[in-house]
């Protein structure tokens, strides 16, 4: 490697997620039909909102209610702030828990075959599946980036002016990226930074737009630009219009957030960039007591969040589902603190949940073999009878997605001691 690649030892780490540990109150009470305490008291500075209304609200804005139409899986992904694409399995899934008549390969089809979705590394360095008719407004927020080799890099300058060049109409598999960047620039340690397994080098050029991935070719992953890649082109705004527009997606889906909550999620790192996010919006956005927390929503959601309300609802989320990783992580009821660890697992891994009334309080996990469909759920503590309904239920729907008949297990409660 060139002399340089000291200096860039800190982008080479930014595969790796952040994540930040607080406690919550153990899991009890997850009815959503107990009596609700007043939102909104004119005598407070801050208004108040429960976890009980928040989590209620939220689960509406996810879509885990009333779930969408099928038609509408552009419009619930963009609701959302897209979809984690680790998994391309778990990118349907995410659908599917939002989606009604979701059938097999839609998601696929919206990726490769409609380009209606593209997939890139987005937030946090993470894949994502975003929609096409709003990349411009993703890629202009993530340009404003200062970290993760966006800036003070000169050779990621360089390697992503020749990563432009090289993928311009073309669809290209890694190696053949290298092979050309090397072409254009006659670096071979450019090349080698192309090669690089988990792409730390090359993210830069993703959130820059001049990278995004392409159909596979067999085993190997292919990229190529978003500029000829996405039908009928890109708009991008100015940077910091779409910053705003970036902080208002997420409060409209993931509010209250703290600072800290909007930063982890969009940086990965310390409350400031969220303080600064928050404070761009001016009286868009106010402060509320979440349950003698600070926490912020948009001004315009606030009515809606002080009254909602659900009808007890469990659903199951896979794997990197959005709505774990937009989850305060300090927050005191989403999560109890002796489970965290089962959820937030090493090396960024988010592992599937069960969620009921908003409230993550098992996981789960499902094979397929052949055509029968193997679900294992593993809750935190007993579910009352009717979230167990509900989550069998849940599975059967999963089978029928994969047209298969269901096997469900159930495993104990594990009891500390």
């Amino acid at each position: 490697m060139a002399a340089g690649e000291h200096a860039l030892h800190a982008v080479s780490q930014d595969h790796r997620t952040r994540s930040a540990h607080g406690t919550s109150r153990p899991y009890a009470n997850i009815s959503m039909h107990e009596e609700n305490t007043t939102a909104m008291n004119a005598t407070d500075a801050r208004h108040e909102v429960t976890w009980q209304q928040a989590l209620a609200w939220r689960m509406r804005r996810h879509h885990l209610i009333e779930r969408a139409a099928a038609s509408d899986l552009l419009r619930v992904t963009g609701d959302i702030c897209g979809l984690h694409a680790q998994l391309m399995s778990s990118a349907e899934l995410s659908v599917w828990a939002r989606v009604d008549g979701l059938q097999r390969g839609a998601v696929d089809e919206a990726v490769w075959s409609q380009r209606a979705l593209v997939k890139l590394w987005a937030m946090r360095g993470t894949l994502h599946l975003l929609p096409s008719t709003e990349l411009g407004m993703w890629l202009a927020a993530l340009g404003t980036y200062t970290n993760r080799g966006m800036t003070g890099h000169p050779e990621i300058d360089e390697l992503c002016e020749a990563v432009e060049r090289a993928l311009a109409g073309r669809v290209l598999t890694r190696e053949a990226l290298a092979s050309e960047v090397e072409r254009v620039t006659g670096s071979q340690a450019l090349a080698e930074m192309v090669r690089f397994s988990w792409g730390s080098y090359i993210k830069p050029a993703s959130f820059r737009g001049r990278l995004c991935f392409g159909p596979s070719e067999g085993a190997s992953v292919t990229f190529t630009s978003p500029a000829t890649w996405v039908p009928g082109g890109i708009d991008t705004p100015d940077s910091a219009d779409a910053l705003r527009a970036v902080t208002r997606r997420f409060l409209a889906a993931y509010a209250p957030a703290t600072a800290a909550d909007l930063a982890l999620w969009w940086g990965g790192f310390g409350p400031a960039p969220g303080r600064r996010m928050l404070a761009a919006l001016g009286d868009e956005v106010v402060e509320i007591d979440l349950e003698g927390e600070r926490a912020f929503v948009l001004t315009r959601d606030l009515p809606s969040m002080a009254s909602a309300t659900i009808p007890d609802t469990a659903r199951l989320l896979p794997a990197f589902d959005p709505w774990v990783a937009g989850a305060s992580r300090d927050a005191v009821a989403p999560l109890a603190p002796q489970h965290k660890a089962r959820v937030y697992r090493p090396q960024g891994w988010l592992s599937p949940v069960l969620l009921v009334n908003g409230r993550m309080v098992g996981v789960w996990k499902h094979a397929r073999k052949g055509r029968r469909l193997l679900v294992e759920i593993d809750p935190f503590d007993r579910l009352p009878a009717w979230a167990r309904e509900q989550l069998a239920a849940e599975a059967e729907r999963l089978a029928e997605l994969f047209d298969c008949s269901l096997g469900l297990e159930w495993q104990a409660v594990k009891r500390a001691g």
